[in-house]
């Protein structure tokens, strides 16, 4: 697995405009199981942790609002100059913490392509 997720990575890095950094977790134990970043004063996994309670805050507000089978897909955190992008798996075990900035990534070409490359790390596996 670590090969894909480093050939993910790797796509991610080289494909979407304005890439920051990328990490991908675990949501049960907060584990990062990849992650990489071009700028050197960004670290991919303390931001996953981070975002980790975002996610979990998410997760039990659904849950303390009976909201019957909805689930979250992703979180978008729009900063001055950066998006940050976090996609939970489909199995909800997983999130994908993608950071890019504003002035060089379109949002909706930034989540198709990390759509797509998602779809292409699945059938990888």
């Amino acid at each position: 697995m670590t090969d894909n997720l480093k050939k993910f990575g790797e796509d991610l890095k080289n494909n979407i405009p304005g890439f920051i950094a990328l990490s991908v977790a675990e949501i049960k134990s907060g584990i990062s199981y990849y992650s990489i970043s071009d700028a050197k004063d960004f670290d991919p996994e303390l931001a996953s942790a981070f975002n980790l309670e975002l996610v979990r805050a998410k997760v039990n507000a659904i849950q303390a609002l009976e909201l019957k089978e909805q689930n979250v897909d992703n979180i978008l955190v729009t900063l001055t100059s950066q998006f940050h992008v976090i996609d939970i798996s489909d199995d909800g075990e997983y999130f994908v913490y993608l950071a890019v900035d504003s002035d060089k990534a379109n949002l909706g070409m930034t989540k198709s392509l990390l759509n797509k490359y998602k779809k292409d790390f699945s059938r990888r596996l």
